[in-house]
């Protein structure tokens, strides 16, 4: 097999990702990442002006007006933006398998606590009637469907009895297996870009020209495709991980894309798309500051080429990766905003001059672009946590 090395897998990750050269629009970034990290909503704006250098109006033009990007629940039951040509790939794959889970899960939790003797449908009732009233009242905001719709007041009573105990809404969860059966969409925003206050809007009604979802196998095989193209070369473990799917439907997926199995520096087999052997020529050094959740740092699960040692200093108990540094197709650290919202890069190991000098100047552009405005991840690195506490 053809060996790929962990230099040409970086001189990748720069040059696709847009972060060794800027890309031309948000849609482009998106496309060109798959799809971008929305589990907090800054993230998205973030990310794209990473990449293009977009302000957080075009960000939301594109996600709001133009509809290029859209978000959506998918792998991991996260929320992602998606270019709008790969949803039907995505409902018919990664989301479907995510509603399958949820809705079962909530059916037997409605049983569970007495909500319902017959949970399917007590589930199905629900979502008909969810989906109804957005086909016949347009984009509505979670509270006011639960103040429509008697059937979303039901709660569940969680771990009764002991200090975190609470009573839970079914509201969200309804939601979230609608969201994931590709239905209903996360429509207009209805507070700013650091909040995720979605309007759910029926799909034909967000995104009347968009086909309807592929076959399954179809389906995970567009998005393996996709993958490839901005990851690749990555293991099977990779594409498992990232997916959220079954070895057997991404075994199918690499044999249906035609994938060619690569050997990496560290021994594993790799795949990358058949016209994707010819070596990347290796860009100049480059500097990225990325947020939490970065499709770049979460692409792959075996890490090493690009993380090194500094896995316990980005990454949390729970396997999120807050807020990076980079350098040249590494990650050197991390970074925060201070109280007066500046930007400040916290190193993870000892740099070169002309790597901090280009961190620097990177944390410059974005204390800029913050404009006084502050992001507070609930991901913030360990490195980045015990560099602003107490001492």
């Amino acid at each position: 097999m053809q060996t790929i090395t962990d230099a040409e897998r970086r001189a990748r990750l720069g040059i696709r990702h847009g972060l060794a050269a800027p890309l031309t629009d948000v849609a482009t970034a998106t496309a060109a990442m798959t799809c971008l990290h929305a589990t907090e909503p800054a993230s998205v704006h973030l990310a794209a002006w990473a990449r293009t250098g977009a302000t957080r109006e075009q960000t939301d033009a594109a996600l709001y007006q133009d509809r290029s990007v859209v978000k959506q629940l998918a792998m991991r039951r996260t929320v992602f933006a998606f270019p709008r040509a790969l949803l039907p790939a995505v409902w018919g794959s990664a989301a479907a398998r995510v509603a399958v889970q949820q809705q079962g899960q909530l059916a037997r939790d409605v049983e569970k606590h007495a909500v319902a003797t017959d949970g399917a449908a007590w589930v199905a009732e629900a979502c008909a009637a969810v989906l109804s009233h957005l086909r016949q009242e347009g984009p509505t905001a979670t509270m006011r469907l639960r103040e429509a719709l008697p059937v979303l007041d039901a709660r569940m009573s969680i771990s009764p009895g002991t200090t975190w105990g609470a009573e839970v809404s079914v509201a969200p969860r309804v939601l979230t297996t609608l969201a994931a059966s590709g239905v209903i969409m996360r429509g207009a925003n209805d507070g700013g870009w650091k909040t995720s206050r979605p309007l759910w809007t029926a799909v034909e009604d967000w995104l009347p020209d968009v086909p309807e979802a592929l076959a399954e196998a179809n389906g995970y095989a567009a998005l393996v495709e996709s993958w490839l193209t901005t990851f690749g070369p990555g293991t099977e473990a990779d594409i498992v991980w990232w997916l959220g799917a079954t070895k057997a439907a991404v075994r199918r997926a690499l044999i249906d894309v035609g994938a060619v199995p690569v050997a990496l520096e560290d021994g594993s087999t790799g795949y990358v798309l058949p016209e994707d052997l010819v070596p990347t020529s290796r860009p100049d050094p480059w500097a990225a500051l990325l947020p939490a959740l970065d499709p770049t740092t979460m692409g792959w699960k075996e890490r090493a080429f690009y993380l090194g040692p500094h896995a316990e200093a980005l990454f949390d108990r729970n396997g999120n990766g807050g807020p990076s540094a980079w350098w040249d197709g590494r990650i050197v650290g991390g970074w925060y905003q201070s109280d007066d919202a500046t930007v400040v890069v916290v190193p993870a190991e000892e740099l070169p001059k002309a790597a901090s000098a280009a961190l620097a100047e990177k944390a410059a552009e974005l204390t800029g672009w913050f404009d006084g405005e502050i992001v507070r991840s609930i991901y913030q690195s360990p490195l980045a946590r015990a560099a602003v506490a107490p001492r």
